[in-house]
């Protein structure tokens, strides 16, 4: 489908640049800013921390997290003696599980919190896809805890879960690239609320950027 909306979002991604995902009314209702995370650059962390101004979360493909042994941090929680089992989420108000893993930081970096060290550490997370020993190679570069939040993305994407998560993996695949991106909710300073569809519509208009409807993407991958 040449010339549709969600190819010019994909084109966009490939050359590295930002695409805005809506959810859906239904869910969480949030926009996110979405970069390639094989892509990332300080720059992107600057805009994503002035313009979105939700958590800069690296979300990463089921097969990766697998490689790397990586598992949910409710999974970690519930078996961790002594921790308060009532602290651990279920479902969220939305109707999901939490896709947070553990927090980490590249070996390289500093304080981990700088645009220049939180571009690093995605960046070389994902560069571990066309690593010949992820495994060992995450082991031995990075440190947790740190500044990134990895987000693991549900085996099945989006047959099984239709988070920012699995809608921004999809995207990053899509666009043949390494299956992770960096993704940021955009906040609203006037409400304090998440900022409104509507809103980052124009945002997206004013900066020349393209804006994935989550039921679009859902029809485009073909899951029912």
């Amino acid at each position: 489908m040449p010339g549709m909306p969600l190819e010019v979002a994909i084109e966009s991604l490939k050359r590295g640049e930002f695409v805005l995902v809506h959810d859906s009314e239904g869910r969480e209702n949030e926009v996110d800013m979405v970069a390639a995370a094989g892509l990332v650059t300080p720059e992107h962390i600057a805009r994503m921390r002035l313009h979105g101004g939700g958590l800069i979360c690296l979300a990463i493909g089921p097969g990766l997290a697998s490689a790397l042994g990586l598992r949910y941090m409710h999974e970690m929680l519930s078996e961790s003696p002594g921790f308060p089992r009532g602290m651990i989420m279920g479902l969220a108000p939305y109707g999901d599980r939490s896709t947070f893993s553990i927090t980490v930081n590249h070996h390289r970096t500093y304080t981990g919190v700088t645009d220049r060290d939180r571009a690093l550490t995605i960046s070389e997370m994902a560069g571990l896809h066309g690593a010949a020993d992820p495994r060992a190679e995450f082991v031995s570069s990075f440190r947790t805890p740190g500044h990134v939040p990895l987000l693991m993305a549900s085996g099945g994407l989006l047959e099984e879960r239709r988070g920012h998560t699995e809608m921004s993996v999809y995207l990053a695949g899509a666009a043949g690239l390494a299956p992770a991106a960096a993704i940021c909710e955009m906040m609203d300073a006037e409400t304090y609320t998440a900022l409104s569809a509507d809103k980052a519509r124009r945002y997206a208009q004013d900066n020349g950027i393209p804006f994935v409807d989550g039921r679009e993407l859902i029809e485009y991958a073909g899951v029912r």
